[in-house]
């Protein structure tokens, strides 16, 4: 039986494990964090995540979206909050069945580590810290950090899903036999900081659960995403230095007149503002993309270290997933071949995992300064009435978010085929009503 290494116990790490096993491997799971089932974690570091088609098909793979259906609760959209308080729901398509999920990162990952430990060729170890990686002897080198011993995993395979800050990534950017390893990392200048819309007296939700809550402001905007408990993780985006940014936001006097003059209806439901935007971390905004993701044939990076994005697709997870989903194909097609698993994997992954990148960078923008613009309105409701009356048609949106049978590479070229004709055509009519839908679909068609 093939022995597999993955460092890395997060959601895509474990959820490695748990495909691996089932395909008849050894598997150890190294994670360098203690067990998160048995800890309180620290608050305002994680963004909560927005499960969709492209995860729940990797949740299928394994026979886990049952398992993981009670912590979804669906959003049909955003909900755009102006500054002077007037709301609207804007959908994220015009079909009913479509929706993403507001979903915790830990509670996903618990369930996650369940089912690793009903394998009995899964053995995980927590607290393991990466100390370095022998890519050519197949070897990766930890501290316990309960013991504080030296440790040495070897396996057939080793995976780098460690994250951002992968500690595979370097040993192979390091590696005198690759010397054409590309590495590139950029930074938002904005952070975020995490805050929380407390759940009301009987512990209902203080604003509609069923959407994404927005609050555009040009250079910055608030979001909130609904948990199970009635409560809304929010989240502010905001610039490190400058005019408006987190370097003037230096008292809680100065928070709360901050929160009140830009975002009233929100600051009415948050209590303990203040005290939470001191508390929590303002941790960066980044985008990784290196190539190659695999070395000597034995060691292949997937999930954040191969590809991390920003979070303004609500894809990151969602790609990290679809990672295994893509890697399963290759084991099946080149059985026990894993150098050729591994080139396959990666050249046919990179284009994809470099356009969810660019879509996610341009998300932001768009979430920011244009949701609630005139033209992007009309352009959206055209949209609905198209993905209403026509199955063939899907906005760029939803080829991303709902059709995970096609590449995030294709979708991105076709939805910027379709997003660059339907500004245009918007300038031309006043309204909704001037739009001739039938030989406007025919228009968009001949765009594919």
């Amino acid at each position: 039986m093939e022995k597999m290494i993955i460092t890395g116990a997060g959601l895509c790490g474990t959820m490695l494990a748990i495909r691996l096993a089932q395909k008849g491997y050894e598997v150890e799971l190294y994670e360098r964090r203690p067990d998160l089932r048995k800890q309180v974690l620290d608050a305002g570091r994680s963004i909560n995540l927005a499960l969709s088609d492209r995860g729940l098909h990797a949740l299928d793979m394994v026979g886990l979206r049952d398992v993981v259906q009670p912590l979804m609760i669906p959003m049909y959209g955003r909900m755009i909050h102006a500054q002077n308080g007037e709301t609207w729901l804007s959908r994220y398509s015009g079909r009913e069945q479509d929706f993403i999920n507001s979903i915790s990162r830990p509670g996903l990952n618990k369930i996650l580590l369940d089912k690793a430990d009903t394998y009995p060729n899964i053995r995980t170890f927590f607290r393991h810290q990466c100390t370095g990686v022998a890519l050519k002897e197949k070897e990766i080198f930890f501290l316990n950090r309960e013991t504080g011993e030296d440790a040495i995993a070897s396996g057939d395979m080793l995976f780098g899903t460690d994250g951002a800050g992968s500690a595979v990534r370097k040993s192979m950017m390091g590696s005198s036999t690759q010397l054409s390893f590309e590495y590139k990392q950029e930074f938002l200048s904005h952070g975020y900081k995490e805050l929380t819309i407390p759940a009301g007296p009987s512990g209902e939700w203080q604003l509609d659960k069923n959407a994404l809550h927005i609050w555009p402001r040009q250079e910055f905007m608030l979001i909130a995403l609904p948990n199970l408990d009635g409560s809304f993780t929010v989240t502010l985006f905001l610039s490190f230095d400058g005019h408006t940014s987190f370097s003037v936001l230096n008292t809680s006097e100065e928070v709360e007149a901050f929160f009140k003059a830009q975002f009233p209806d929100a600051c009415a439901l948050m209590p303990n503002l203040a005290g939470e935007f001191f508390e929590h971390p303002t941790p960066t905004l980044g985008t990784i993309r290196c190539f190659p993701w695999s070395a000597y044939g034995n060691a292949l990076l997937l999930g954040d270290a191969a590809h991390a994005v920003v979070p303004f697709y609500g894809q990151g997870m969602n790609c990290a997933l679809e990672d295994i989903v893509e890697l399963d194909k290759d084991i099946d097609k080149y059985p026990g071949d894993w150098e050729q698993i591994c080139h396959s994997f990666e050249n046919r992954r990179k284009p994809q995992a470099d356009a969810i990148a660019d879509l996610a960078l341009a998300n932001y923008y768009e979430m920011r300064d244009h949701v609630d613009d005139e033209n992007f309105i009309l352009k959206r409701k055209i949209e609905m009435e198209l993905e209403k009356r026509y199955p063939d048609y899907h906005s760029k949106y939803s080829l991303v978010t709902f059709k995970e049978e096609i590449p995030y590479d294709l979708a991105k070229r076709q939805g910027d085929r379709q997003d660059a004709f339907l500004l245009e055509y918007v300038k031309g009519i006043s309204g909704i009503s001037d739009v001739k839908i039938d030989a406007l679909h025919e228009e968009l068609m001949a765009l594919s």
